[in-house]
């Protein structure tokens, strides 16, 4: 049996009207986590597999081929994301691997075998990218209410820290704080279970933030059916506006599942950010007029004293600020547009940008913004750049019609690849547009080795990726394997040899879909620590 694969990864995350591979701070609710390990008890990081027992179910390691990988479904890419840690194995064997990261090209039924000797040969080749994606997150309000006491004194409602939380995690300022703080106290020094583990915590904030949002909802929910089975007591206006923040907050976190955000991506968007903005608002009114009747009297009081006595008026104004702070810094800049092929654009913006992080970019000032990685070759440097894969409708239109100037926020945000400091030596590989999240890091950092598999990467991507990688990599840092001219590789054993020849302590993944899990599997069963891309916007 042969399967063919296509491995470029998605470029913007807008899988409504096309693939996905654009980030907006939103929120996404139930995204699936990969664990390292299949025990529940073992930390992600931590995990160890028998090497007779396979994460695909076979007995023997050695049986994962891309035969036996074939019905994952690795065709199309639905869009690459952040890495999710997969590690700790224990396994001799080599698994045979292969993967074929050409964006818009077919691999031959049966592929040639593409072995490398024990010790890498770097080779200097070209492929296509592979894009990395977050997305919008407009934070979710909640309330609750507790009944203080039976006797006459009023009551007091309550906001669970938990939602102020759910606002805090999607927020890029905040990210930006605890990836600052992580990196700056812990790398390299600490063990690097720690930092394994630093890792993996940092690149789940977006499953703290889902979680703080549904149990804020939660909470808003159970204080609305308080006050509606208390409804005697409580003025109408009260009740009402608690129905309506309610309403809002649950259409928008509907509207955040991951199957609504990957297949209809504008209407996860729209209904995220301006219905979530609705429950904001509302929920402001519900507070005021909460704490500004006294169910016991049955009066009004505007005087304020009850108000500011109370904890949720002080969690709305958190909120409201953190979900300000980021559109404030949303400014129209400048922009040159570089298609060197139909399947890419690469967008070159002043200034230069630490690695690991991505942007946000749109046409207009607050509808549909997507993310890329961002490239550049540090701090000091006169340009940044993004590439953008065609992929759907916003990613085609930067082909078909150059924008000589676009929308994004100033701030950007961190990546799991912002770790990358962390580690003392790390590979990082990516197929296709994934070459966007990637580069950065191997460009500032001589400690990284780059393996980009792509199909005729030069001509796909363009003169100014290609100078970058020959002017900010050593040949001896670098393999560019252009499936094109050597057929797919065999992907496990490229990985595993150059791990061990570089010393590396880590693998960071950015892929499709498929990429990422057959190398994520290969991984686990080789033992080799890895972050792989994770689709948790």
């Amino acid at each position: 049996m042969s399967s063919n694969h296509n491995f470029d990864a998605a470029n913007d995350i807008e899988k409504g009207h096309g693939p996905t591979l654009s980030i907006d701070a939103s929120m996404s609710v139930g995204s699936p986590v990969q664990h390292a390990s299949n025990d529940p008890l073992s930390p992600t990081f931590g995990a160890t597999f028998s090497p007779s027992v396979s994460p695909l179910g076979l007995s023997d390691p050695s049986e994962l081929s891309m035969q036996n990988i074939s019905s994952l479904n690795l065709g199309s890419p639905h869009g690459a994301a952040t890495p999710s840690i997969h590690a700790l194995v224990s396994s001799a064997a080599i698994p045979s691997m292969s993967l074929d990261s050409s964006p818009a090209t077919t691999a031959p039924a049966t592929p040639p075998s593409a072995d490398l000797p024990a010790a890498p040969k770097p080779a200097v080749i070209h492929n296509e990218p592979s894009p990395t994606a977050t997305l919008p997150v407009a934070p979710l309000s909640t309330a609750v209410s507790e009944e203080k006491d039976k006797s006459n004194e009023k009551k007091e409602v309550f906001y669970p820290a938990v939602e102020k939380h759910a606002g805090e995690m999607r927020n890029e300022i905040f990210g930006r704080i605890l990836y600052l703080v992580a990196n700056t106290l812990l790398a390299k020094w600490t063990p690097l279970c720690v930092r394994l583990a630093t890792t993996s915590t940092l690149q789940h904030l977006g499953g703290i933030h889902s979680g703080c949002a549904l149990s804020g909802t939660g909470w808003l929910v159970y204080h609305v059916v308080w006050l509606c089975v208390h409804a005697s007591k409580q003025h109408q206006a009260v009740i009402a506006t608690g129905i309506v923040t309610n309403i809002a907050i649950i259409i928008s976190v509907l509207s955040a599942f991951p199957w609504v955000r990957n297949n209809r991506h504008n209407l996860f968007e729209r209904h995220h950010r301006f219905v979530g903005w609705t429950g904001l608002i509302f929920t402001w009114i519900f507070v005021m007029l909460g704490n500004g009747y006294d169910d016991v009297n049955g009066v009004w009081d505007w005087q304020g004293r009850q108000i500011v006595k109370t904890q949720d008026i002080y969690f709305v104004i958190c909120m409201t600020i953190l979900i300000a702070l980021p559109w404030i810094f949303t400014r129209k800049v400048a922009v040159d547009v570089e298609i060197p092929s139909s399947k890419v654009a690469v967008l070159r913006f002043e200034r230069g940008m630490q690695q690991g992080l991505l942007g946000r970019i749109s046409r207009t000032s607050i509808l549909e913004y997507h993310a890329f990685g961002i490239i550049s070759e540090g701090k000091n440097a006169k340009y940044h750049y993004m590439v953008c894969g065609v992929q759907g409708d916003f990613t085609r239109g930067l082909v078909e019609n150059p924008p000589k100037s676009i929308w994004t926020r100033e701030i950007k945000f961190a990546g799991v690849s912002n770790t990358s400091t962390l580690y003392r030596r790390g590979i990082r590989i990516a197929t296709g547009t994934g070459i966007g999240a990637a580069l950065s890091t191997c460009l500032q950092s001589k400690d990284w080795f780059l393996i980009w598999i792509g199909s005729d990467q030069e001509k796909t991507f363009g003169k100014t990726i290609a100078g970058l990688i020959e002017g900010g990599i050593e040949p001896e840092r670098r393999i560019l394997w252009d499936t094109k001219k050597l057929k797919r590789p065999n992907t496990m054993k490229l990985l595993k040899d150059t791990f061990d020849s570089w010393g590396a302590e880590v693998v960071f993944i950015t892929s499709n879909l498929g990429g990422n899990t057959e190398m994520m599997q290969g991984c686990k069963m080789l033992g080799i620590p890895a972050f792989g891309t994770l689709w948790d916007f």
